[in-house]
């Protein structure tokens, strides 16, 4: 008999093996079953047929230590063996070699010499007379069966009770037996501490292999057979019969749910991302590997389009990458899973927390009955949970610069508007992730197939699991009580009775809840758990556009009334401010003063141009700041007092508080690079014609006479051509560093630096060289970076969110070697001024007379960031003295 090989894929009994033949391109490779010549092994205990507990087949003694015996020596392992056909059968048996050829070790003698096997077959045969030596020799030995000691037949369970929690989660060791499907084996739970063995079908958590669909006919489909055998040959291969830990999560019908552990690596993972299975959510939940690893597997194959996601077409649109990430200002906190930013450009947005919902309202009673709401329903106060969810929302992000990563975005359909919905975070807090552990949120289940949700859904369901077991907010077990939030401004007699009690508490604490213009707000006092209407005192603000009384068209906004209640809005709407109350109105509103991080809003208002001083705040403590304030807004015409004309005494007084002015020359520029100093590069934007000019030339001749690779030897300090890796276009560039082949070049158009090979550089035609740079290097004014490396960086990221590809108005403050300028954008609001309010950016004094202003009024911001603890001042006043 002709020599044959193979690799053996599973040990049947210490006598027969099945063993795969030669990798075919088309699919696995084709199976045969072996008997051992001239043995044979004590028969295993079989499982029951058909549930039939009679069926079961006891065990004979040393039959599992001959199938171990046998299985740890074979499976996995190159063989060569011979074959021939036992009579009147489709079987073979045949001698069994380790190794490529007849020269490794004879398995079938192995088995003889170890006692675990007995022999049939002719003595007289030169095989059977071989077999015939070695057990001699085993008998002499007393090896296996041949020994004296008594062996214990292993009791085999083939059913399981189906409390999973007494194994406590643990690993428990097992062998793979059998492999159901890509997804689902059959195993054998090792015994701990006796000798039951327990046979258990598996269902590898987190994951479906390709089902058994048939087409209209009951044919089973050819792609989705091909991938079934290609995933159950993929796990054969790498766990059939392999030690291996297994841990048991819970139960679905008569299947457990769980892990397999081994140590060659994760088999979900490999499943997935060969494109032979999905995740399955619902049982996400129960695996205790990588569940970010699995996702990032699904996805690989996804963008790949193999195996089973040959056809596949993303659920959800694609969102560009510019639009996808961006910095934010949260204005307003509309609900538990809502709010609204303030983009860069100064565009408000509002955004969805992405695979969450709010608390929800109960929808029916016991009976099954839809609840009806009562009249005057407030959701964010007669919904349980909702209050603490939107006040969790709000102290979170009111007021603070937000990283805002953009998910998926949900269409429009029937009466509901197209949501934008996103991943939040603050420093490193998952907004989402923080209302879902404390029971405030529930996480969407979405469908397998559905690709729009949270990059971190995983986490959120880990986190709803734990809420759900910790019993916390909504799932807690204790009987919410609605919250008692009267509005006493609805009724003049009731807000009346309440006058003397608001005005015995100078200066308590109070929630913007909404900005009804410039002046008037309404407010939430959180220590009387009430509602109050709040106009401002001492001031006449003018109205913005506002619902006529009885239902008619829209009153239009008196002039600069929009502006005020954008300025209000801005600066407190839905942050935590303090009031005196001194009087109120005849229908219920109570007047008096407010201040937001001890600035007080009425002379804000003032100051600003958006408001007049009225003749009640001469009844007023406030009355000489509020005075102050209107000469300062009539003295610059801010708004109001644009047309404003000063009285020979206005300018008499002007003269005493005039101080020396900076010059302002603003120049239009377009920001084109941000540095990790803090400097960055400008384009006057007059000049924008003529780079594109230039540039369109050098693009156009290089393209028609590219250069020669290696015929320009680079040189600091050289202007020379640099082709971009980022476009493989060629630009004007500056070299600063030669070393080896690494050419360090500034493209000084654009003010972007990069490292190249020689092989990129060229000359410059003389006719590019006559024209200067196109971009300018500039350092901002009076500021400061911060020390700290993590703020430092942080402050770096706020400027290029700020400043990138923005048009803005600079103005040059010094012009010293690299010029020192303060920037506007296109509504004249002092970016710098911004950032350090928000706490981003620190002032630094300087001597110079014309810019004390302005340092001042960069001070004040920054002590507003001070007092609010924003940013680097999150832990104190990081310019303090240790000493």
């Amino acid at each position: 008999m002709s020599l044959q090989h193979g690799t053996v894929k599973q040990v049947l009994s210490g006598d027969s093996v099945k063993i795969w033949g030669a990798p075919r391109a088309d699919g696995p490779p084709a199976e045969r079953q072996l008997s051992l010549l001239g043995i044979i092994a004590p028969k295993l205990a079989r499982r029951p047929t058909n549930n039939d507990t009679k069926t079961v087949t006891k065990e004979e003694a040393w039959a599992w230590e001959a199938r171990e015996f046998l299985r740890k020596k074979l499976v996995g392992k190159d063989i060569s063996f011979t074959a021939e056909k036992i009579p009147n059968g489709n079987l073979e048996k045949g001698t069994v070699y380790l190794g490529k050829d007849n020269t490794g070790e004879n398995i079938n003698e192995l088995m003889v010499s170890e006692g675990l096997v007995t022999i049939r077959g002719d003595p007289k045969l030169p095989e059977i007379a071989n077999l015939l030596k070695c057990e001699e020799a085993a008998k002499a030995h007393g090896k296996g069966r041949h020994g004296t000691a008594q062996k214990t037949v292993r009791e085999v369970h083939w059913t399981h009770d189906r409390d999973v929690s007494k194994y406590n989660y643990r690993p428990l060791k097992a062998i793979i037996e059998h492999v159901r499907d890509g997804s689902t084996v059959r195993a054998f739970i090792m015994p701990e501490d006796n000798n039951n063995y327990y046979y258990i079908t598996l269902m590898i958590s987190g994951i479906r292999c390709s089902s058994n669909k048939s087409d209209k006919d009951g044919e089973q489909k050819d792609d989705a057979a091909d991938q079934q055998n290609e995933a159950r040959y993929c796990v054969e291969r790498h766990l059939l019969q392999r030690d291996c830990n297994i841990i048991l999560m819970t139960m679905n019908n008569n299947n457990f749910i769980g892990s397999i552990v081994h140590p060659c690596g994760n088999i979900a993972e490999l499943l997935l991302r060969r494109g032979f299975a999905r995740c399955v959510e619902w049982s996400l939940t129960y695996t205790k590997t990588d569940i970010t690893a699995l996702r990032e597997a699904e996805k690989f194959a996804q963008e790949r389009r193999i195996g089973m996601w040959k056809n596949y077409v993303p659920s959800a649109p694609a969102i560009p990458i510019k639009d996808k990430e961006f910095l934010g200002l949260v204005i307003e906190v509309m609900n538990g899973d809502s709010f609204a930013v303030k983009q860069q450009n100064g565009s408000i947005k509002k955004l969805f927390l992405s695979s969450i919902r709010p608390p929800k309202e109960k929808s029916a009673d016991e009976d099954g009955k839809a609840a009806q709401r009562p009249r005057g329903f407030r959701p964010l106060y007669d919904i349980p949970w909702m209050f603490e969810a939107r006040e969790t929302m709000r102290k979170a992000l009111i007021g603070k610069r937000v990283n805002v990563s953009i998910d998926y975005i949900q269409p429009a359909r029937e009466n509901l508007p197209e949501k934008t919905c996103c991943t939040v975070t603050v420093g490193k807090t998952n907004i989402a992730l923080d209302l879902v552990s404390k029971g405030l949120a529930y996480v969407v289940r979405h469908r397998t197939d559905d690709d729009q949700r949270s990059a971190a859904y995983n986490a959120l369901l880990e986190a709803e699991m734990k809420a759900q077991k910790s019993a916390v907010g909504v799932y807690s077990k204790k009987e919410y009580t609605l919250r008692k939030v009267p509005n006493i401004s609805a009724e003049p007699n009731l807000a009346k009775s309440n006058l003397q009690t608001l005005m015995r508490h100078p200066k308590q604490e109070a929630v913007v809840e909404f900005v009804t213009s410039g002046s008037r707000l309404r407010l939430f006092i959180s220590k009387d758990s009430c509602l109050i209407t709040f106009l401002l005192g001492g001031i006449s603000c003018p109205r913005g556009a506002r619902p006529s009384i009885n239902g008619g068209a829209m009153q239009g906004a008196e002039p600069f009334g929009e502006e005020a209640l954008n300025f209000t809005k801005e600066k407190c709407m839905q942050r935590e401010v303090n009031i005196t109350v001194e009087s109120m109105d005849k229908a219920g509103g109570f007047i008096g003063f407010l201040w937001i991080d001890d600035v007080n809003l009425s002379v804000a208002l003032v100051k600003e141009g958006l408001a007049t001083v009225h003749s009640t705040a001469e009844r007023s403590e406030h009355k000489n700041a509020l005075k102050a304030a209107e000469n300062y807004a009539k003295q610059h015409k801010l708004n109001i007092w644009k047309d404003y004309v000063e009285t020979p005494k206005d300018e008499e007084h002007a003269n005493e508080e005039r101080v020396i002015e900076r010059k302002i020359n603003l120049e239009k520029v377009v920001v084109t690079e941000v540095s990790s100093e803090g400097r960055f590069f400008a384009q006057h934007t007059e000049q924008g014609p003529k780079l594109e000019t230039l540039m369109s030339k050098l693009h156009q001749d290089f393209s028609s006479d590219p250069p020669l690779p290696g015929a320009y030897t680079p040189k600091k300090g050289d202007l020379c051509a640099a082709r971009f890796s980022f476009d493989s276009q060629w630009y004007r560039a500056k070299i600063e560093k030669v070393q080896g082949t690494n050419v360090s070049v500034l493209y000084i158009d654009f003010g972007n630096r990069e490292v190249i090979h020689p092989s990129s550089c060229a000359a410059l035609p003389s006719s590019f060289i006559t024209d200067k740079p196109y971009a300018t290097e500039y350092t901002l004014a009076c500021i400061a970076l911060p020390n700290d490396s993590d703020h430092r960086d942080m402050a770096i990221k706020a400027l290029t969110q700020d400043l990138l590809n923005q048009t803005l108005l600079l103005n040059v403050e010094s012009r010293s070697h690299i010029p020192e300028v303060t920037l506007m954008d296109t509504s004249n609001n002092d970016i710098v001024k911004n950032l350090i309010s928000e706490g981003l950016l620190m002032v630094q004094s300087r001597p110079d007379r014309r810019l004390q202003k302005i340092i001042n009024e960069y001070k004040t911001a920054q002590e507003v960031a001070k007092k609010a603890r924003l940013a680097i001042w999150e832990y104190g006043d990081i310019t303090e003295d240790d000493a």
